[in-house]
C-alpha cells in the first residue's frame, strides 16, 4: 500500500511525541511506501493532480523508537501524481485551505481520504461543534459566534456566570484561547477589537463560550476512530496558563472514560461517520463537548505513554486505513469483473 500524508513540513515535526510520525513510523514498519508534502507543494502537470513529495526511504529494519526513526529517515524528492496512492491521510495544521481542497477534489474518487474533504469542509472550525447542540441536547456549553462587538458585550453582561472563555474561530493548539472575567469588563472592548478587527480592513469570527466548572481542573482528549473511542488522556494546565493543552505547557495523566463521557461518543459517532471524519479529536470538560479537532488530530503519542504502550493508537489507525483501502480494492475489482462479464455477453 502506498500513503500520501499531506502535512505540515517535516522540519516541525517533534521527534519525540508528533502523531504523524507515528502513523508515518506504523507505516513504514508494515513496508507500506509513505510520501509526505505540504499544501503548498500540489500541482498539476498536464492535467493531473501531482505533488513534490518527500519519500521515505524502505528501510530493512524500522527503529523503535520516534526519535531514531526520524533521525535514521532517508528522504528523496519526487513530483508524484496523487491518483497513484491508495491513500491519502490528511494531517495539515489549521486553517484550512480551501483551494488546496480544489486540488485534492480531482483525485477524491480514486484515493480514499482520510477524513473525507466535504467533512473537513463542514468541520474544519470550531462551528462544527454547534451542530451536535439543540433543544433537546445539553452535550455542548452555550456558545455564541459573532462579528457583532455590541452583541458579543451584552452576551457577557447577561451570562449568569462570572466567567466566560473567549477565542478565534480559526486556531489551535489552545492558541488565543483566553478566560474573561465580568470583573475585569474594562478590558472587553479592547479584548474584543483585538479578536474581531484583522488589520486588513475585514474582520475575523469570535467564539464565547459558557465557562465549565471544573475547566481549571483541565480537559480530556479523546481520540475517536470510525466514531468509537481508541484512546483517552487527561489534560492539566500549568501553573501559568489555564489552558490545558500540552503545547501551552499542560501536563497529561491516564483517564478511563465516565460512563457521560462514553454516552456523548456514542452520540456524535454516527455524524463523525456520516460525515467522512474517521479519525478526529474531542475536547471535553464536565461532560460536555468543547471542540471537534478534524484536521490534525494529535494525542498518540502522549496516550500511547500515559499507558505504557500497551494502547499503540497508531496500530488501529493504520489497520482501519488498510481495511478501508481493502474494502475501496475490493469493489473496484468487483466493478471490472462485471462489467466484462456483460461487455462479453
Amino acid at each position: 500500500m502506498n500513503i500520501c500524508f499531506i502535512m505540515y513540513p517535516w522540519e516541525q515535526i517533534d521527534p519525540e511525541n508528533d502523531t504523524s510520525l507515528a502513523l508515518i513510523k506504523e507505516c513504514a514498519k508494515r513496508g507500506h511506501g509513505v510520501a509526505m508534502c505540504t499544501p503548498s507543494n500540489l500541482t498539476i502537470r498536464d492535467s493531473v493532480t501531482n505533488a513534490f513529495c518527500n519519500v521515505v526511504g524502505r528501510m530493512d529494519k524500522v527503529p523503535s523508537t520516534l526519535k531514531s526513526f526520524y533521525n535514521k529517515v532517508k528522504l528523496r524528492e519526487e513530483m508524484l501524481p496523487l491518483a497513484g496512492f491508495d491513500a491519502i491521510f490528511f494531517r495539515a495544521n489549521p486553517p484550512l485551505d480551501p483551494l488546496m481542497l480544489n486540488f485534492l477534489d480531482s483525485v477524491k474518487d480514486d484515493v480514499f481520504i482520510i477524513n473525507s474533504l466535504q467533512g473537513m469542509r463542514e468541520a474544519n472550525n470550531k462551528l462544527y461543534t454547534a451542530a451536535f447542540g439543540d433543544a433537546h441536547s445539553n452535550i455542548i456549553p452555550n456558545t455564541h459566534v459573532s462579528k457583532n462587538k455590541k452583541y458579543l458585550v451584552q452576551q457577557i453582561k447577561e451570562s449568569k456566570a462570572d466567567k466566560m472563555i473567549l477565542k478565534p474561530l480559526n486556531g489551535f493548539g489552545g492558541s488565543g484561547v483566553i478566560l474573561i472575567e465580568k470583573s475585569a469588563m474594562n478590558n472587553i472592548n479592547s479584548l474584543l477589537d483585538f479578536y474581531i478587527s484583522s488589520g486588513d480592513g475585514t474582520s475575523n469570527y469570535v467564539i464565547l463560550q459558557d465557562y465549565i466548572e471544573g475547566a481549571d481542573q483541565g480537559d480530556v482528549r479523546v481520540l475517536l476512530l470510525n466514531g468509537e473511542p481508541v484512546g483517552a488522556m487527561k489534560r492539566i494546565p500549568g501553573s501559568e496558563d489555564h489552558r490545558s493543552n500540552v503545547s501551552a505547557g499542560g501536563s497529561i495523566a491516564k483517564h478511563t472514560l465516565t460512563k457521560e463521557e462514553k454516552a456523548l461518543c456514542k452520540q456524535i459517532g454516527p455524524k463523525l461517520v456520516k460525515d467522512g471524519l474517521y479519525f478526529v479529536g474531542i475536547d471535553v470538560i464536565g461532560g460536555k463537548l468543547v471542540e471537534v479537532n478534524v484536521m490534525s488530530p494529535g494525542g498518540i503519542t502522549y496516550i500511547n505513554k500515559v499507558y505504557k504502550n500497551k494502547t499503540r493508537v497508531e496500530e488501529k489507525v493504520i489497520d482501519f486505513l488498510e481495511s478501508k483501502v481493502l474494502d475501496q480494492l475490493q469493489a473496484f475489482d468487483r466493478r471490472t469483473r462485471l462489467r466484462k462479464a456483460v461487455d462479453e455477453a
